[in-house]
Parts: C-alpha cells; structure tokens; sequence
C-alpha cells in the first residue's frame, strides 16, 4: 500500500497563514510541529519543488539586506483545496506518525465545523482498536502460564491497551470541551 506524503500537508497547512522561506519552515519542526512530526532540510526543498511544479504553492523573490534573494513560499488556490480536502479525510494511523493530531494542529477554530467529527471518527477508531487488543489479550493469555511464557509480548500488547484506553479517554475530554 502506497503511503501519502503527509509532509505536503504539513507544509501546506503552515503555508496557509503566512508565506515563509524554505529556512522557516524547516525550523518548524524544530517546534511546534517537531512535538509529533519530523522532516529535515533534504525532505522539505524537494518536495517544495514538486509543489512548485504541481501549483499548489508559489513564491515570490524577496530582498533580504542588500543581496540576498530568497525564495518566500504561499499557498495557492489549488494548494488550500487539496489542503482542505485533507483535513477531511479519514485519519491514517500508523507506528511513526499519528495523522490525526497532525490535522488537530491545524484547526484554527473551536467553532470549525470539521472538529466535531473528526474527533468521533476517531474515538470510534480507537474504541474498536482497545476493543480488539482487550479480546486478543483475553485470547492469548487467559491463564498466568501463557503470560510467564511470552511475557514481553504480554507485556506489549498492555502497553498497547493502555495507550488506546489514554487516547480514547482524551478523545471523550475533547468532546467535551467544544
């Protein structure tokens, strides 16, 4: 299965409140996105190329002192629909990266009509994954013998329990609070 390159999306996601060099949005992962994304210089230029090339960015040369030309990127049309279209879309999960707190970064408002069922879509993910962990515990370790004979597997799979339980649990306070 072919995985999207999500980095587009982040880039495109901090292009749409201001424009920015290539430097600035490097260092945005040395920040707030580096809490739970990562890319490096050798990621992000190309891509801003391609990007380039695909209209969903644009840039314009800016003077900085007296010589130094540099490249500031913005969003384009083209780059906000399929930014937008995105954010829509159902969160992938994988073991790196957790798609859906990318997307969570990017709503700017509590009001945003997209919120509400991004967060159930996802409760209902993570619900049905701890149900699934809770039976396939049950299954493979109904008795104290077959936890002391795979005991880091069972030690695993409670750390998987616990951080379904965690985020289920968050999921259920977000719900709350908007």
């Amino acid at each position: 299965m072919a995985q999207k390159n999500r980095l587009k999306y982040v880039l495109l996601g901090l292009l749409k409140t201001k424009k920015q060099t290539g430097y600035d949005l490097a260092k945005s992962f040395d920040s707030d996105i580096g809490e739970f994304w990562n890319a490096n210089h050798s990621q992000i230029y190309p891509l801003l190329k391609r990007m380039e090339e695909d209209k969903l960015i644009g840039h314009e040369d800016v003077t900085v002192g007296q010589k130094l030309q540099k490249k500031q990127y913005f969003i384009t049309n083209k780059g906000q629909k399929i930014f937008y279209a995105w954010l829509k879309s159902p969160s992938d999960l994988d073991n790196t990266h957790d798609e859906f707190i990318l997307k969570l970064f990017f709503i700017d408002d509590a009001q945003s009509p997209l919120l509400k069922p991004m967060i159930i879509t996802q409760q209902k993910y993570h619900e049905e994954k701890l149900q699934q962990l809770n039976t396939q515990f049950k299954q493979k370790f109904s008795t104290q013998k077959k936890i002391d004979q795979n005991f880091g597997h069972s030690l695993v799979l409670r750390h998987a329990i616990d951080r379904e339980q965690g985020y289920s649990n968050w999921l259920t306070e977000m719900l709350k609070l908007i």
